[in-house]
């Protein structure tokens, strides 16, 4: 009997095992949408980020976000309501001229609604880049695709951001351009 409940329980591991395998990536973490991912600015206003902005929260929400310097700090004072939060006014300009230079109005955001398509039909090279020379050569030189080593989430983030720039994807081609991106030009070295 014993020996019964070990398989019982052996079977159930497996299934759970299998149907976490078959179920998309996005459900398996919660459905969440990809995210940007900003970059820590350098000089002064680096300093100032990390001391007091990161400290409690990270930046990425800020590509969400065109807004003029006026915007921003309505922005920053509707996030910090009812927090202590202290800035110095010099501080508080460095962060402002920051964030309205890189994400100000003429910016586009990061899209809210895009969730990643599961990738079930894969490309092999000669697909991939097919799809580049059309997509991307209206734009840049290829060398910039070549030569770029990217996380498959960070090259999901560049990805969209050139569709939204241009770049004639569909949600299917992006998705399978991004996993073949990942996986052949991902952060490994250039070979």
């Amino acid at each position: 009997m014993k020996q019964r409940g070990g398989r019982v329980a052996s079977w159930s591991v497996a299934a759970a095992l299998v149907a976490a395998a078959a179920s998309p990536v996005a459900a398996q973490i919660g459905g969440k949408a990809t995210r940007p991912q900003v970059e820590t600015p350098k000089g002064p206003v680096r300093q100032v980020i990390l001391k007091k902005c990161s400290s409690c929260h990270g930046i990425d929400d800020y590509a969400y976000n065109a807004l003029d310097r006026a915007g921003w700090n309505a922005f920053i004072d509707a996030k910090h309501k009812g927090l202590e939060v202290s800035i110095s006014d010099a501080d508080r300009a460095l962060v402002l001229d920051w964030v309205t230079a890189k994400f100000g109005p003429d910016s586009k955001p990061f899209p809210r609604a895009y969730v990643p398509q599961e990738v079930t039909i894969f490309f092999d090279d000669d697909e991939a880049q097919g799809l580049i020379k059309r997509a991307c050569t209206t734009c840049h030189s290829l060398d910039r695709v070549n030569e770029a080593r990217f996380s498959p989430d960070r090259w999901r983030v560049v990805t969209v951001d050139m569709r939204e720039r241009g770049a004639k994807l569909s949600d299917e081609e992006l998705e399978r351009l991004v996993e073949w991106l990942g996986r052949v030009k991902g952060t490994n070295p250039n070979q």
